[in-house]
């Protein structure tokens, strides 16, 4: 036995941040944590909103990755007890890399062409491709590969956003020997492997990529052709096996053991979604449902490979893949593609006029300026929040849809949009900011559903996220229109702790994940229980908002539309 702790550090790589937490692999101590903003996110670069178009540089990523990791272990009194470390990232989030693994956007040739970036999760500019993987997966005459993926891909996803390029960035294309996830990229970077040695990640594969063993792995070749000419030969620069999160990718190379002030020896684990991590580290067992709040969700279920033998894969949700959340379990993903994302769409609706008239207030300094913007910022949403609280539960007709970044689940559809109605002129601000809260909740509630009509029958339910610690308000709707009790994890970095126990279990201080989440978890913090009277009030309000999206799904036009407008 070790005389003195053993740590490990989980790596969570997010939409605008990258953080460490460094963890003590016998008790789950958090010992420390960092957090580094992407400033080159955060100024915009590389993106278009007008076009969903939201690219982003792998510097911010290494350097974000650099400084954190330097940052916690200054804390330790010797490296050699940081034993591991595990990368979580969003997914799907791909960028292109050349023979030896580098990605593109690193070099000067194309450091600043968006197309040789990390695209995005929430990147939709390949909505049409991803339409015709739909189509072709039912056609082509061999096995509809979304099968696994809910009978519906998702312009999110990695094939999409590799044909979409594919098809309108030659130069990128000549130059791209293969493609990786996030997560695999920041894996092979660490530990400095040949690409073709480079454990890939099976959450990422199986959910993302449509990989299974029923056909031997990624789609075939012939598919993929047919899909896109262009792609022939690229399946076989890719991968056929899959690794899951709680195996050792490799150690790292000597180059980042400097970088980082960490021995070479320190075990690096196979890379793995952000999601899925935060599943393990908010203590998942099966049939919990996690949901992981933040600019999105992600909605995580795990269960026995035998209760679901013998059944129709699940339809409509974002995968089922075994292994891919807890070796030995299934697990399945949902989520909303909006959800902290449409409360702030609505806060900088609201905050664009302010910010322009100070603009041009000459009474006003520039330091004032900013002090009166920033106070705004800092202020709108709890002001809106407690507006909203206080409203009679009856009062207001408005009723919205959380579509603004289109359907992720139940059945992908990232044609769809947001949209409000009964508005009046009595409808207020605290009102509508109701409406969004209350459409965030339904949409919540159809994916539990469609989970529960599929036979996944949700036991507990567990929240993580920073929208879960920071809204008391949109957490009681929730379990009011739930009609659920939610409890909160405790830890304020779930997914790094999950990347932490997947860290822990590959550098084998512990037999399993289940074993890791028993030692290492966080317990919860707080449990928000539903009011009966106003679940029974949501169960008519959610009728209506099915309905209403039923209309507006209906109404809008679709891939082969004249009305659709064309994406460039």
């Amino acid at each position: 036995m070790p005389t003195s702790p053993q740590y490990v550090i989980g790596l969570d790589f997010g939409t605008s941040s990258v953080r460490a937490l460094l963890v003590d692999v016998a008790t789950g101590r958090e010992v420390a944590e960092a957090v580094r903003p992407f400033p080159r996110w955060d100024a915009g670069e590389f993106c278009d909103p007008d076009l969903n178009q939201f690219r982003q540089h792998p510097l911010d990523h290494l350097e974000g990755l650099t400084e954190v990791v330097r940052e916690v272990v200054a804390l330790v009194d010797d490296p050699a007890q940081i034993v591991a470390l595990a990368v979580d990232a969003t997914a799907s989030t791909p960028g292109p890399v050349n023979e030896q693994g580098r990605a593109l956007g690193l070099l000067p040739e194309f450091a600043a062409e968006p197309d040789a970036l990390f695209i995005l999760w929430k990147d939709h500019t390949a909505v049409a491709e991803a339409e015709e993987i739909n189509q072709l997966a039912r056609s082509w005459g061999g096995p509809d590969y979304t099968k696994y993926s809910g009978g519906v891909y998702s312009s999110e996803w990695f094939w999409s956003k590799i044909t979409r390029i594919t098809r309108h960035n030659e130069r990128v294309v000549r130059a791209a020997h293969s493609w990786l996830e996030h997560c695999d990229w920041l894996t092979l970077e660490l530990t400095g492997q040949p690409l073709a040695e480079l454990k890939r990640s099976r959450c990422a594969a199986g959910h993302k990529a449509m990989w299974h063993p029923e056909w031997n792995g990624l789609p075939a070749e012939k598919f993929l052709t047919q899909l896109e000419p262009k792609l022939a030969g690229l399946r076989a620069r890719l991968y056929e096996h899959t690794y899951p999160a709680d195996e050792a990718a490799g150690s790292l190379s000597p180059e980042w053991a400097a970088k980082l002030g960490l021995r070479p020896e320190t075990v690096v684990a196979v890379g793995t979604v952000d999601a899925h991590a935060g599943g393990v580290g908010a203590g998942i067992t099966p049939y919990t449902l996690v949901k992981v709040m933040g600019t999105s969700t992600c909605d995580i279920v795990v269960v026995p490979p035998a209760d679901l033998a013998g059944r129709p894969p699940i339809a409509g949700i974002c995968g089922q893949v075994e292994g891919s959340v807890v070796p030995g379990l299934v697990g399945l993903e949902a989520g909303q593609s909006a959800f902290g994302d449409l409360l702030a769409w609505f806060e900088e609706l609201l905050g664009w006029p302010l910010a322009a008239v100070l603009a041009r207030a000459p009474s006003l300094s520039d330091k004032q300026r900013e002090e009166l913007r920033q106070e705004a910022e800092d202020n709108l949403l709890q002001l809106l929040t407690e507006a909203a609280q206080a409203l009679p539960f009856t009062q207001s007709p408005v009723l919205a849809l959380d579509w603004v970044n289109g359907r992720r689940t139940p059945d992908a559809n990232h044609h769809l949009q947001g949209a409000l109605r009964n508005l009046t002129m009595g409808s207020s601000a605290p009102e509508i900011f109701r409406a969004l809260v209350e459409a965030l909740c339904y949409g919540s509630r159809h994916i539990l559903e469609r989970f529960e009509s599929e036979g996944v029958a949700i036991r507990q339910i567990i929240a993580i996220g920073g929208v879960a610690k920071k809204s008391d308000y949109l957490m009681q709707t929730l379990a009011d229109v739930l009609g659920r009790r939610i409890v909160v994890a405790a830890s304020e970095q779930v997914p790094a702790l999950g990347a932490a126990m997947y860290a822990a279990v590959a550098a084998g201080c512990h037999p399993s994940v289940e074993a890791a989440q028993q030692a290492m978890g966080s317990g919860f913090l707080e449990a928000y229980t539903p009011d009966p009277a106003r679940t029974a009030a949501y169960d008519a309000r959610y009728a209506e908002y099915l309905a209403f999206g039923e209309f507006v799904e209906a109404t809008t036009p679709g891939p082969d539309s004249p009305a659709s407008p064309a994406v460039t």
